[in-house]
């Protein structure tokens, strides 16, 4: 029965992608679906895209091991979600129209800042190498699931993954990807509810008595599980996962498709209430796990998936919850995919080539990159030791510090200029990648924060000191 659940759920998904398929005519449609989406399956969608298979697997696996330390974590995450809303969705769907009709963000960027190519292709790079390291946490995370629910070989598991996703992304692009993320956001929310509901009425306890009878530390939001206080850096690293939004791109495509300005506030409140019940589900899927697995489960990210599997639901629930995990991670790889391939299309294959290709071949081009990036992220996921958490951690920090600053202060501030953006976006994504690399003290700080803020002052000084140029 979970096994034909998983069937039925993947031939849905497909079939979206068959109808997108058909509804897709130019480039337009391909990476932003003609800018026609309403505010309901945009809110879900950005939501779905944002969160991922670490919603399911590592978030509950965090609560799982460290207790209410996470809500440093998920704090951070729900205010970023409110301020993206608030700050940058407005301003970007109309500027984004406005600027000859941007279709990605180097796009947006070069057409923001009057730049051809230089500034377009520096924010191109960025983005395919932290996507490529994003994709492969959601094969990592496809991984895991196909290991433990079918017990297939962790290659063939990936491989299965990176089919399922590259499938109806590939031909349906980003009609296929939206709704598609849409069902998945439903399924995930209604997954992280149901499941831990049926174990603490299983378990008759409450959530804080079970995390006192594992840990009295864990019900703590000051200390680890060992008792340590946790200390700033600590804390402010947790708390600067709200920082990553503002630079992702998969999230602000979003912004940029939504079909009007004005469909931005329901959106906005659709998007906000989905992430908190989603949070708060993760929370509890953490602690049910605590208080029904007497031996400590050796990967802590699979609390979920060990949690369906006990004999609490009936088969075909269990493969609807088990698919939930599929939803959480196709619903961002897939997202992931089509903007490297927006990128490698609009950015860098278009910008290039002397001909004018018509919209039809930039679309199958696009497709082929659809593929190109896949291949790529899957050879990286075939570690089977690299933690969903810690890609994840990597990748949001990149776009975060590369392109937070660049996307708020070109919002917000009329004296930033192409010599300040670039500065700031050339900052930030080196400075995650260098900080990424130190240990101990300071260095132990989460790289999105130092990124963040040296990129801004990038902007600032870069900008002030060249603000005779445009």
């Amino acid at each position: 029965m979970i096994v034909l659940t998983f069937m039925v759920y993947l031939l849905v998904m497909l079939g979206i992608g068959l109808w997108a398929y058909r509804r897709t005519d130019n480039l337009s449609d391909y990476i932003l679906g003609g800018r026609s989406l309403g505010a309901f399956p945009s809110a879900l969608s950005a939501g779905a895209s944002d969160m991922s298979g670490w919603l399911l697997l590592g978030l509950p696996g965090y609560v799982y091991a460290a207790g209410l330390e996470a809500f440093w974590l998920g704090f951070g995450l729900f205010v970023g979600t409110w301020l993206n809303w608030q700050w940058v969705a407005p301003g970007l769907r109309t500027a984004t129209k406005k600027a000859n009709d941007s279709l990605t963000l180097p796009d947006y960027f070069g057409n923001r800042f009057h730049d051809r190519f230089l500034l377009r292709a520096i924010s191109a790079v960025f983005i395919l190498l932290f996507f490529t390291f994003y994709a492969s946490s959601g094969l990592v995370a496809a991984g895991k699931l196909f290991v433990n629910v079918f017990e297939f070989d962790y290659f063939w598991a990936v491989t299965l993954g990176a089919l399922a996703v590259m499938s109806y992304t590939m031909f349906g692009g980003y009609l296929a990807v939206a709704w598609t993320d849409m069902v998945q956001g439903l399924l995930m929310v209604a997954a992280l509810v149901l499941v831990p509901l049926v174990v603490f009425q299983a378990l008759d306890q409450s959530p804080t008595d079970i995390l006192h009878n594992a840990n009295p530390f864990l019900l703590d939001i000051w200390t680890n599980a060992k008792g340590e206080a946790l200390g700033a850096v600590a804390i402010v690293s947790l708390l600067a996962w709200g920082l990553g939004y503002f630079g992702q791109p998969h999230i602000l495509a979003r912004f940029m498709a939504i079909e009007s300005r004005e469909a931005v506030a329901p959106a906005r409140r659709i998007a906000v209430t989905w992430t908190a019940i989603g949070l708060i589900g993760a929370f509890l899927v953490g602690v049910a796990g605590l208080g029904y697995f007497a031996e400590p489960l050796a990967d802590p990210e699979t609390v979920f998936i060990a949690l369906v599997q006990e004999a609490l639901f009936h088969p075909v629930f269990a493969g609807v919850l088990l698919a939930a995990i599929l939803a959480a991670i196709m619903s961002t790889a897939d997202s992931q995919l089509l903007v490297c391939s927006s990128v490698l299309t609009e950015d860098i294959y278009r910008r290039l080539t002397r001909s004018k290709p018509d919209d039809r071949s930039l679309v199958w081009v696009g497709r082929l990159a659809v593929a190109a990036v896949a291949l790529l992220a899957w050879y990286l996921a075939l570690d089977p030791n690299r933690s969903v958490l810690n890609l994840v951690a990597y990748a949001w920090a990149g776009f975060g510090a590369a392109f937070g600053p660049a996307v708020l202060l070109s919002l917000h501030w009329p004296g930033i200029n192409r010599w300040g953006g670039l500065a700031g976006i050339l900052v930030g994504g080196l400075t995650v990648v260098i900080w990424k690399q130190l240990e101990g003290g300071w260095f132990d700080l989460y790289e999105i924060v130092p990124g963040f803020v040296l990129s801004t002052l990038a902007i600032l000084v870069v900008s002030h000191l060249t603000r005779a140029t445009r």
